[in-house]
């Protein structure tokens, strides 16, 4: 199976554990030696009428379980 950047943005990232939503993804890392992906970022939410953000949230690829067709399940966060 093969899958493209612009398919994992925009998949709801869950915990296998508890099964909590963390969020979408928003962007993604290489190492740009290898050319491989190192991790997906999810982005900050927004505080209360747009003031302030939470900070985004890199979940390592090697904690990635599953890649589904809408949501990525990871085993940690």
């Amino acid at each position: 199976m093969t899958c493209s950047v612009g398919s994992l943005c925009d998949k709801d990232v869950i915990t296998v554990c508890d099964g909590m939503r963390i969020g979408t993804v928003t962007d993604v890392e290489f190492d740009t030696c290898t050319g491989c992906i190192s991790a997906v970022v999810i982005g900050g939410r927004q505080g209360f009428f747009g003031v302030g953000k939470t900070e985004d949230v890199k979940i390592c690829w090697s904690d990635i379980q599953v890649i589904g067709d809408d949501t990525i399940l990871v085993k940690k966060q």
